[in-house]
Parts: structure tokens; sequence; C-alpha cells
């Protein structure tokens, strides 16, 4: 088996692995290393918590160990999707870089544009920014991208599928043609093979996994959830998910919770904290403070429950997350993997439950053809807690009808229900009364007009029936 030893990494970043209590290389990293040594471009495919991070990280570290940057003019640049990733590999750079003399500076939004600038203008060996951040400061005349020997662009797909095409471009019009590129990501998109036909000159291919592959290490299971009525089927879901936390007791030390929209995020996270959960929310709209606090208690574990939007589903790396929970299925399959990458991490046991709601069918469909797996369908905890109740109905439900004799028994059913709706309908009394006494005014009129003789009144007639209708027969011969 390959060690980091054998890898030709310097000598000061091989002393900063064993420190951090590593030995073996992943697969992603075994492969992409050498090649990434030589000089050469790397496109690096592999299903996500295998390690892409350090894949790119290391040898970066490795090659920039000589040179100095000079001001505003980096020497290597690692685009990110996300604040959250960006962050999660600058990490990874301090911890491998540690034994070496390299700076670096991140660059993303909710952190002041002039702390930014006085790092730049420093001089920067590794400039880590999501793209957005950088062209502002590139536009503000910040920045100058000439001078970039190795340029990483980290979850490639999720770059793609956030939209920022125009600026990859953008951003690679700006760098050197003999610039050295490294591609990673979790799936292999046709919109990548484009770009990296386009930027990429004779990669090295390293793929270790099938594409869009969930980890053998992670349990699967889904519950249906079919609500009667579609304006309380959010509130069975958040039922359903506190019932599965509690199903799984002790075992869930945290977990991740998962969300399609920000606002599902904000009443997932309420709700729970109602019901006496330690959860907090974390999405696009709060601020940079507010979510890395969030996620640093996360990481500590004095947070148990974390309620994201998929700008958490990539770059978040805390090896012991024990359960993912989709509240919602992705609306993109892709995102299904990299949501449930969050557990079962470095080679531990994980557990994803995937709550699927009513509009959510070719959803889930989508999810199960990509990682061509069926995914174990579970009862749900909800509707199993109700079956006693129903019990109790069973009675009146066998003393029904059934569909074979409900036409032979349709005129009974119909003597029945008017036997059960004549306490509440005074008219029968009334007309007992008309028939006994002789009165006048309104109620002989009535009586009638409505039928009032022995043989009762006719249907439908109203007060302006003739009169002569409700003569008797004997009457209206001696007329």
């Amino acid at each position: 088996m390959t060690k980091f030893s054998e890898l030709n990494l310097n000598p000061k970043v091989l002393k900063a692995i064993d420190e951090a209590g590593y030995e073996t290389p992943t697969p992603i990293q075994a492969g992409a290393i050498p090649p990434a040594l030589e000089g050469k471009d790397v496109l690096g495919i592999a299903q996500t918590g295998t390690g892409k991070t350090a894949s790119f990280t290391l040898p970066l570290i490795t090659m920039l160990a000589r040179g100095r940057a000079r001001a505003r003019m980096p020497r290597s640049l690692v685009l990110c999707p996300t604040r959250e990733l960006a962050a999660q590999v600058a990490e990874n750079f301090d911890i491998y870089a540690k034994n070496v003399k390299l700076s670096k500076a991140l660059l993303i939004g909710g952190v002041s544009f002039k702390e930014q600038d006085a790092l730049i203008d420093k001089g920067v060996d590794v400039l880590i920014a999501t793209p957005g951040r950088l062209l502002d400061h590139f536009e503000r005349g910040k920045l100058i991208l000439s001078d970039v020997k190795i340029m990483v662009v980290d979850e490639a797909d999720r770059m793609l599928d956030m939209g920022f095409i125009p600026d990859i471009e953008r951003i690679f019009g700006l760098t050197p043609f003999t610039r050295q590129t490294l591609f990673f990501s979790a799936t292999m998109a046709p919109e990548i093979e484009r770009v990296t036909n386009t930027f990429l000159s004779a990669p090295a291919r390293v793929e270790v996994a099938r594409q869009a592959t969930a980890s053998e290490t992670i349990e699967q299971a889904a519950v249906m959830v079919k609500a009667a009525r579609r304006d309380s089927e959010a509130k069975q879901k958040r039922e359903v998910l506190r019932a599965l936390i509690e199903a799984e007791g002790d075992a869930c030390t945290n977990a991740i919770i998962f969300c399609n929209r920000k606002v599902d995020v904000d009443i997932v996270a309420k709700s729970l904290k109602k019901y006496g959960f330690d959860a907090a929310p974390i999405h696009g709209d709060l601020d940079q403070s507010q979510r890395m606090r969030t996620l640093d208690g996360f990481r500590e574990g004095s947070l148990r429950f974390l309620v994201a939007s998929d700008v958490a589903a990539r770059g978040l790396d805390v090896p012991s997350v024990s359960h993912v929970f989709n509240f919602d299925v992705p609306s993109h399959a892709e995102d299904y993997v990299h949501r449930i990458g969050r557990t079962g991490r470095a080679g531990r046991s994980g557990k994803a439950f995937t709550i699927c709601g009513s509009k959510d069918d070719k959803y889930f469909d989508a999810v199960e053809k990509l990682i061509q797996k069926e995914i174990p369908k579970i009862d749900n905890p909800i509707a199993k807690a109700e079956k006693p109740a129903k019990k109790d109905d069973a009675p009146e439900e066998a003393a029904k009808p059934s569909r074979s004799r409900s036409r032979s028994r349709k005129p009974q059913a119909e003597a029945v229900e008017a036997q059960a709706e004549a306490p509440k309908a005074p008219q029968p009394q009334v007309e007992d009364e008309k028939r006994d006494s002789n009165r006048g005014g309104r109620s002989r009129s009535r009586g009638k007009s409505g039928g009032g003789s022995d043989r009762g009144g006719v249907v439908g007639m109203g007060d302006h029936m003739p009169e002569f209708i409700a003569l008797s027969f004997d009457e209206r011969r001696a007329g």
C-alpha cells in the first residue's frame, strides 16, 4: 500500500502530515498527487469525503515551498463555490503548511475589503477565494492574476450548478495560459467536460469511484410521507423528523438536516428548538460571522443539530457526523450524494434518512437512478403510532355496507338518514299541529299551500302551490 513518504512530497510537508496523524493516502490522493507534482493538469473525480482537499493542498505547498510572492500578485489560486468550503481549504492549508513559510489570503463575502486588501498588498503565495469576491477585488484594481502559476477549481460541478460558469471562464482568461490547472469534483457533468476540454491541457484523469456514488459505509433509508391535506404535509414531515431522531436515541450524537429552501431551514430549526432539540440554522442569508460561529459550535460538539441549505452540503468536514436527515429530497440528484457524504467519512459508519413528500416522487426516482441503487423504504413512524387509534374506529367501518350491497340497501340507508335528521327538523311537528287545529292567518295558508292535509305536503312546491292541488280527490269531484 502506498504511503505519503513515497509520494515525493516536501519533507516539511511530510512532517506536518505525520503530526496530523496520517500515514496512508486515500485513493484520490495517491492518484492525483504524483501527476500534480510533475506539473501536469489533473482532473480528479471522487465521491465526497475521500480527501480531495489534501489531493491539491499537499502538492501545492510542495511546489510553492521555494519562491516569494509579490504585492497583489498571488502565486496560486484556489476557487471554491461557497464561503464554508473556502474556509475549510484555508484550515487544511494551515495544518499542512505550518512548517513551511508560505502566506495565504482568504477572500470571501462577509469580511471587510480593507482587511483582505491589506493581506493582498503584502503578497500571498496561496489565494483562496469564491469567484464573486475575487472579481470584486480585481475590478477595484487591488488584484493582479498574471503571476498565477497553479490554479485549482474545487467542487467544479457545484461551481457550474451555482451559475459560476461565466465567472470561471473570465478568471481563466485573467490567468496565464501556461498555468497548471487542477480540477476536483464529486460528479462529472457534461458541462465540466466542455470546460476541461477548453481550459485543461492533456489532463491526467484520476477517477477512483463510479460517478455519483454514495459511500458504502453509509446506511440509507427513506420515509414516504403522504399527508391527507397538502397544507399539513410540512407539519407532518417535521413530526416524522423528530420521531426519527428520537428513534435513533443516543446513536445520533450529532446530525445535519438539509432543506431545499432557506425559509424551511429557519422553520425546521425553530421547530426543533421548540421541542427541546439543540439546533441552529445555517444558510446564505445569514451573516458570515454568525455562520462561522454556528459551524464552530457544531464542530466542537456544543451544537448537536445543524439545519442547513445546500450551502453546507460541500466542504463541511466534520469527521464525526453520525447522521444526515434530508427533510426534502434535493431537486438535483447530485446534491443527494454530497448531502449524505457529510456522514460516513474517513471510513466511519453513518446513517442517512430521507423524508419524501407527495411532490418529491420524481426527484426521489432521479436519485435512485443516479446512484444506481434502490434506497430502502421504512415505515412512517407517525403513521405507526396512530394505528391503535384507527382500531377503535374499526367497528364503525365494519358496520358500513359494502359496495356490493349498496344498491339493495339504498332505500334502507335513506330511511336511516331521514330518521337521524328528524330531530333537527321541526317541520313534522308543526304539520301535526296544523292538522289538529284550525288556525287562521299565515298558519292556515301554510297548511294549505304546504299540503296540510292528512296525506302530507307536496315536496318542492313552496308557499306558492295552487290551492286545488292541496284538495282531496273527493273535494275535487264535489267542486
